[in-house]
């Protein structure tokens, strides 16, 4: 029964957080205690002290860097539109989802490749974005300090926290650890949740502020799509040279949707932030699309 409804769990949190967004908007304080416990769920559920770097986590990172460097300035040449450019930017530089772990693992990724990049991934977006960021967005001025100790805030509460908790728990207490890690099904319902409400605050902020900004819209949709499409066909590509398909499609497409969204109202224009609405609904109904396929292929 469980494996049947799996499939459409993600698109029901797509379209409840729709409906219900001006209510999203007011549950965002919620989205810090949903990611810690996704988070350790995963953490418990992978042996940390086997998480070791390689060589696909350079050609991601490389990838993510030029690319979102190569679409800003190719969409500015092409078009001089700054809001497309800058949500193509951050689209493509938008770290990997904290809990990519939760869907990766449910169509058979590897979850200590899958964890590796997660916090790669988060750490490297830390350290590039706000060079970036000092001569790309609408905060130039700002030293580069600051706005690395503002990102990396962000990120290290959110990541840092529960991975050394866990990592402190199997060693001291494995036992625990264990007992966490069987119910670690619960935590795809709670990326569910996480998804709702992200979708549901980006989608209020779009009626909200999109007047006179319809064209530029309809442009970040369909960019949305082009960039899922290429993510995750580059990344099952680059997974398989590694030896795992789809631990290269999940982390290159999947994206920290919530982060994204946050560094575009922080330092570029925060239309540009309505790029990853769009991403993050054709992403996860691919995904949704990706957990029936594999569970068919089971049976």
């Amino acid at each position: 029964m469980k494996q049947k409804i799996k499939p459409f769990v993600l698109p029901i949190a797509i379209v409840v957080g729709f409906l219900t967004h001006q209510w999203c908007d007011m549950m965002s304080f919620l989205m810090p205690y949903v990611i810690f416990s996704i988070l350790m769920f995963c953490f418990c559920s992978v042996d940390i002290r086997s998480m070791k770097p390689g060589w696909m986590d350079l050609c991601l990172a490389t990838f993510q860097i030029a690319g979102s460097l190569g679409g800003y300035y190719l969409t500015k040449a092409i078009c001089g539109n700054e809001i497309v450019a800058e949500g193509i930017l951050i689209c493509i530089l938008c770290p990997v989802a904290s809990s990519t772990a939760v869907v990766a693992c449910m169509i058979g990724a590897n979850r200590e490749i899958v964890t590796t990049y997660t916090m790669i991934g988060n750490l490297m977006v830390a350290f590039v974005a706000p060079i970036i960021f000092s001569f790309i967005g609408v905060q130039q001025t700002m030293p580069f300090i600051d706005s690395f100790l503002i990102i990396l805030k962000r990120v290290a509460t959110v990541l840092a926290v529960p991975f050394f908790i866990c990592w402190i728990m199997q060693i001291k207490i494995p036992k625990a650890c264990k007992k966490i890690a069987k119910y670690n099904e619960v935590s795809f319902y709670l990326w569910a949740i996480a998804l709702l409400i992200t979708l549901g605050q980006t989608i209020h902020y779009i009626i909200i502020k999109g007047d006179g900004h319809w064209d530029d819209i309809g442009i970040l949709a369909i960019m949305a799509f082009v960039i899922c499409v290429v993510h995750f066909g580059f990344g099952k590509w680059l997974g398989s040279k590694f030896g795992d398909t789809m631990a290269g499609g999940q982390l290159l497409g999947q994206k920290n949707s919530s982060m994204g969204i946050w560094m575009s109202n922080m330092y570029l224009n925060p239309l540009a932030s309505c790029i990853l609405a769009f991403y993050s609904i054709m992403a996860n109904s691919f995904n949704s699309w990706q957990i029936w396929y594999y569970n068919r292929d089971k049976k």
